[in-house]
């Protein structure tokens, strides 16, 4: 396969198994999607590695395939020929590379049914994943500041966790600290300031950056939704229709106001 090959299937994988995501990835410029498909397509194998078997074990091995992966590519020598990998090693710095490890290390909480340990677990869980995932592409594609991207993804990712809650609980998970209305409220109102406190410091992110920052583009809607109707949040309604969706993420891409 070339590296074209490769890409291709990145993309199909993001469009399968992260719609939302990979809309925002067609969004962005042409030449950014060379890294955010590959960095998506990741994201999109590990999140579902501890999922797909009953056997913690097995899970247990399957992110640590993942981890050997992401090892092979920090330390700068041969990595293992895989349609994911393979382009992942193009784009990833060693340094970025060793970033990558602790977003798949945090995943281990989705191989077991024990609750978050504390408040910082939870937030550290969010951060990790959503927040490191939109930092390493931001890095990978112009300057930004840590800060600023990390608030974004952070608000990204609760919203997307919180509409993720019914099919946590129908897994047998207990996804949240305090499931209560005002618990939910509680959750949403912190990542909605996180969001603000971005966006009025929009400058410290570059117009070539900025492309990584619109997965986060519905994570306002959806975060005012779960203050205003936290009942929305066990229901699964939290969301907009398609065509709002689309066309807020168009308005975003347009004008670069992520």
């Amino acid at each position: 396969m070339t590296l074209n090959d490769d890409l291709n299937a990145c993309a199909a994988i993001v469009q399968r198994g992260d719609p939302d995501r990979f809309m925002a990835a067609m969004a962005a410029p042409v030449a950014a999607r060379s890294v955010l498909f590959p960095l998506y397509a990741f994201n999109v194998e590990v999140s579902r590695a501890p999922w797909v078997t009953q056997e913690t074990m097995i899970a247990e091995m399957r992110l640590q395939w993942w981890r050997d992966a992401i090892e092979e590519i920090a330390a700068g020598g041969p990595v293992r020929r895989h349609e994911v990998v393979t382009p992942l090693a193009e784009v990833l710095t060693r340094d970025l590379a060793k970033k990558m490890d602790e977003f798949i290390a945090v995943r281990r909480w989705d191989i077991y049914k024990d609750p978050f340990e504390d408040a910082a677990h939870f937030d550290r869980y969010i951060d990790w994943t959503a927040g490191t995932l939109m930092w390493v592409s931001a890095c990978l594609l112009g300057r930004a500041d840590e800060d600023v991207v990390r608030n974004v993804g952070y608000a990204g990712g609760m919203a997307a966790w919180l509409r993720a809650i019914p099919e946590f609980e129908a897994r047998g998970r207990v996804p949240l600290l305090d499931g209560t209305g005002e618990g939910v409220r509680a959750l949403a109102r912190g990542a909605l300031q996180r969001l603000h406190s971005a966006r009025a410091s929009r400058s410290a992110v570059s117009s070539a950056a900025a492309p990584a920052l619109l997965p986060g583009w519905q994570a306002g809607p959806i975060l005012k939704q779960a203050i205003t109707r936290p009942q929305d949040v066990g229901a699964g309604l939290l969301g907009q229709s398609e065509a709002r969706k689309r066309l807020s993420l168009m308005a975003r891409a347009a004008t670069g106001r992520w």
